[in-house]
């Protein structure tokens, strides 16, 4: 693999700080590395390889020479930033929404769909961490019998709204405790000792945007434009890492034990069979990893062709920053 210049677009947020430590421990050879933001955070510095790298902040010559761009802005900075990434020669691997449903743009999860981020024209998108892990959990079960329908709920932790979004359980848990007015700016009610059944905003349909994605995109990764979805998605008091009850229907009915099989050789997919006595695994099992843990693999006794379960992803880091990192990856060893 060739020593690439890189760039990570919003470097200082929490997705950005995450992949420039995937970027470290994956050791990837990178000849120069290009710390952006905004003019608020130009100057600071971040730690890299025992050293330390100053943030610039963004402009139209911030990406000149570069071979990749990492995205871990918002939909309308990136869509903003896009073209000039382009015509700079570099490709946009994109974090945000603005591109994931743009049938000109890939849709890449590596070990899913990895052959599909060669089609680009400049830009890659990354899924939402709730689709990477649900689908990482569900694609070896897909390559076995094509999947027609998945029903979901989703148990996503605070750092899934970012910095400020585990500032608030924080806050609130040290104001209960101290038996203070617990305050919610953030989230639309108290999160701490409580769930919200709620997370984006609501659509016609009476979903919310984030539960339509899990249909929307898992369609272009998995291939199948006819992939119905009901989905719930879940605000939970957890620091990080999502978990996903997952109960997929597949065309013919798939046992199991072989189930079970696939799961075991797919990549970047452990299935849970003794943690510390449990077939099952938690948000603190997988937090700070790459892995997505699956456990609870059992039938769905409302249709014989349903198998139902539960997984585990760090969404910060294969929900987000790690899986563009592994994009990146896949097409620079290709070069």
């Amino acid at each position: 693999m060739k020593q690439s210049r890189i760039g990570i677009l919003g470097a200082t947020g929490a997705v950005g700080r995450e992949m420039l430590r995937v970027i470290e421990e994956y050791e990837l050879p990178a000849s120069e590395l290009r710390l952006l933001a905004s003019r608020r955070s130009a100057g600071e510095s971040l730690p890299f390889r025992g050293g330390e790298l100053r943030v610039e902040e963004t402009t139209e010559q911030s990406f000149a020479g570069l071979d990749f761009v990492l995205g871990a802005v918002e939909a309308e900075q990136s869509r903003r930033w896009a073209p000039t990434i382009r015509a700079a020669g570099a490709v946009y691997i994109d974090n945000s929404s603005a591109f994931r449903l743009d049938p000109a743009v890939p849709l890449v999860v590596p070990e899913v769909n990895g052959e599909d981020a060669f089609a680009h024209r400049g830009i890659v998108a990354n899924p939402n961490c709730s689709t990477v892990i649900s689908l990482m959990a569900a694609a070896p079960i897909h390559r076995l019998s094509p999947i027609e329908s998945i029903t979901a709920s989703t148990y996503q932790a605070v750092s899934g709204a970012g910095q400020a979004g585990l500032r608030e359980l924080e806050e609130q848990m040290r104001a209960l405790a101290a038996g203070e007015k617990v305050r919610a700016k953030v989230f639309p009610t108290q999160i701490a000792l409580n769930v919200i059944p709620a997370i984006g905003a609501f659509t016609e349909n009476g979903y919310t945007d984030e539960e339509m994605k899990l249909q929307n995109e898992g369609r272009r990764i998995l291939h199948t434009p006819e992939l119905k979805v009901s989905c719930t998605c879940v605000r939970v008091p957890v620091l990080r890492s999502h978990s996903i009850s997952l109960t997929l229907r597949t065309r013919e009915r798939v046992e199991p034990e072989a189930a079970r099989e696939a799961i075991r050789a797919f990549p970047g997919v452990c299935l849970a069979e003794d943690l510390e006595g449990r077939d099952y695994p938690t948000p603190l099992d997988s937090s700070g990893g790459d892995t997505v843990w699956v456990g609870r693999l059992r039938e769905d006794l409302t249709d014989p062709r349903g198998i139902c379960l539960w997984c585990c992803g760090d969404q910060l880091r294969k929900g987000a920053a790690a899986n563009a990192v592994q994009i990146l990856k896949l097409l620079a060893e290709a070069e």
